[in-house]
């Protein structure tokens, strides 16, 4: 059995680890609730932006544009979306071991495909399993995300795909549900082709009794082409906000459960404690029994 001094530090240590875990779990908590405050205020804002794009294409059947068809995939541009810091339990690798299986299951050579990153865990992963990368240096995903922190990597995706260099655009994230469930996604945002959101917002002005009238200065074309690149960033920063709900929401429930492992381990140390402190006491009044029985 280990001595009382070894068994007191380690309590020492595990009481103090709880209580770091126990603050990281109610800074995750406050953050989760302002980062679902951030989704439900952004969604009604992709929500127009897909009405704008389905209304121009209801008024101009004949209407066309490189992002709203499909073509040939020759090329893939993957975005992967994680955290910066870890201790947030299978955030992480859930979504790293998705892409790989979709990888594995889609290309047979790493040719097909380039990855972007957002976040500094993607960003090591790809490096480490020698995927060829869109960006060059970490983009972070702080807690307060906005569009400029990863402007460069979208205008890098958008102008390859409308010069035909690259011929699809997957997002792979983590979509938050509620506090114990975040789901891992992969979405296609480019092409808009079979989008479902878009293609639930066409039925809709489809199925009204009397059609829509509009007139688009300087054409429903020029309209067009600044809607779609706006729908385009807007979906990516919609899944960033998921992400980072899901990332809050991961780290509170990982740190109460080490809060709770904690606890736990520190009622065992007790009571080895207690047993050694035990042991100590009826060694020492054995002694001192023996002693004075040797005297008399």
């Amino acid at each position: 059995m280990r001595s009382m001094r070894d068994i007191k530090q380690r309590i020492n240590a595990t009481q103090k680890t709880s209580q770091i875990t126990k603050a990281m779990h109610m800074v995750s908590a406050s953050k989760l609730k302002k980062a679902e405050r951030s989704i439900v205020r952004f969604r009604p804002l992709t929500e127009r932006l897909y009405k704008s794009v389905a209304r121009v294409i209801e008024n101009d059947k004949d209407i066309s544009h490189p992002i709203l068809e499909g073509r040939d995939i020759e090329k893939t541009v993957y975005i992967l979306v994680s955290s910066d810091r870890g201790l947030a339990g299978p955030y992480n690798a859930s979504v790293f071991k998705a892409f790989q299986y979709y990888i594995e299951k889609h290309h047979q050579s790493n040719d097909e495909f380039i990855v972007a990153t957002l976040g500094y865990k993607a960003f090591s992963f790809v490096r480490r399993k020698n995927y060829p990368m869109l960006n060059t240096e970490v983009i972070q995903v702080r807690d307060d995300v906005q569009f400029l922190d990863f402007q460069s990597v979208t205008d890098q995706f958008i102008k390859g795909y409308l010069s035909g260099e690259y011929d699809r655009v997957i997002v792979f994230y983590n979509k938050f549900i509620n506090t114990l469930n975040q789901e891992v996604r992969y979405e296609t945002i480019m092409p808009l082709e079979k989008n479902p959101i878009l293609e639930a917002l066409k039925e809709e002005e489809n199925t009204r009794p009397y059609r829509r009238m509009y007139h688009y200065e300087p054409s429903a074309g020029a309209v067009l082409s600044q809607l779609l690149p706006m729908v385009i960033i807007n979906a990516l920063y919609g899944m960033v906000l998921e992400a980072k709900a899901s990332e809050h929401a991961a780290r509170m429930t990982a740190m109460k459960s080490a809060t709770d492992n904690a606890k736990e381990v520190i009622r065992e140390l007790q009571l080895q404690y207690n047993r050694a402190r035990q042991d100590a006491i009826t060694i020492e009044l054995t002694d001192i029994i023996g002693g004075a029985n040797a005297v008399n």
